[in-house]
């Protein structure tokens, strides 16, 4: 039986299938079918176990496609495709972040310390299904253009002490987590201007951006035909959904028009005025060449770099 779907599915929501699967939502184009990424599966030997206790197995990006391959092809496709007449549940991080701050006391704190208005912010990922466990980064939500205030939040928190600056060891953990192609000096610098990241004792969280259901216009999750690997430099015009998933950058290029990526590692990468290198797949679409940065999980042999950053950077990021 389909669930009833009062708003509509976006981006970091999660849906159960009618076997109890679970799938991260990974992009607004949901008109038709769902589409998402299978994260976790019920099984009695999992290492996850959710409040009624059942049991679940967390599954890696390259698993999840064999897995739907094997056991449900017809959800195959370039991320998986699920049937609104499938879906048993929908959770929203929104709506599900009460519940969430009443078990978890660190989430409790990084809510209280942002005061964000309700429905404007929630939590996704494990926490949002309930099969967090001790190792649990925090995967924090914020809808529009409250994102943004939420990183001035923590920049101030930082600053005022409220919350610990993210420490060496920690950078070390994001930066094996992340395997980016870029330098860990490198990583480091285009990260620290983001004030998307942050740790609260010991854990790790991100603030991530969706958009407000008042702005859903689907971007095009189809691949176009491959013109091949290219490596470019170019001016950045539009940055102002750098954030979003994928990251856009609109550029100054005489044969591509934007970079598109779907690594987390490079959103907010760059800012609108800064040069760029970047490294990726160009596809054509329509009467438009893309760069697409994110061809696999961890972005094996792509990047962006900012070279105005790194030519210039901030010393207070140094």
């Amino acid at each position: 039986m389909s669930a009833s779907i009062k708003k509509p599915v976006r981006l970091r929501d999660f849906i159960e299938d009618a076997g109890g699967r679970l799938y991260a939502v990974s992009t607004y184009d949901n008109r038709e079918r769902v589409g998402c990424i299978l994260r976790y599966v019920p099984d009695p030997l999992g290492m996850r176990q959710n409040r009624e206790g059942t049991r679940f197995r967390k599954l890696e990006f390259e698993e999840a496609f064999a897995y739907i391959e094997r056991e449900i092809p017809e959800y195959a496709d370039i991320i998986q495709r699920v049937p609104y007449t499938d879906i048993r549940r929908v959770l929203k991080p929104e709506e599900e972040i009460g519940a969430i701050i009443r078990r978890n006391p660190l989430v409790q704190r990084l809510s209280s310390l942002f005061d964000l208005p309700a429905m404007t912010y929630g939590c996704t990922g494990s926490l949002l299904c309930g099969l967090e466990n001790e190792q649990s980064d925090i995967d924090f939500v914020v809808y529009g253009r409250t994102f943004f205030h939420a990183r001035e939040l923590l920049r101030y928190a930082i600053k005022r002490g409220r919350l610990q600056p993210i420490g060496d060891d920690m950078w070390d953990y994001i930066y094996r987590k992340r395997n980016p192609e870029i330098s860990f000096d490198e990583f480091v610098l285009h990260e620290k201007r983001k004030w998307n990241r942050g740790q609260i004792d010991s854990v790790y969280f991100d603030i991530l951006y969706s958009r407000s259901y008042k702005a859903l216009n689907p971007f095009p999750c189809a691949r176009g035909r491959t013109c091949g690997i290219r490596t470019i430099e170019a001016t950045v015009t539009d940055a102002s959904l750098s954030f979003d998933s994928p990251a856009v950058y609109r550029i100054d290029h005489d044969e591509i028009s934007r970079i598109l990526s779907f690594s987390h590692t490079y959103s907010g990468q760059a800012h609108a005025g800064e040069r760029i290198e970047a490294k990726g797949v160009c596809e054509e679409h329509g009467d438009e060449n893309w760069l697409i940065v994110g061809t696999t999980r961890d972005a094996r042999g792509e990047y962006i770099r900012s070279i105005s950053l790194l030519e210039n950077p901030d010393p207070s990021l140094l």
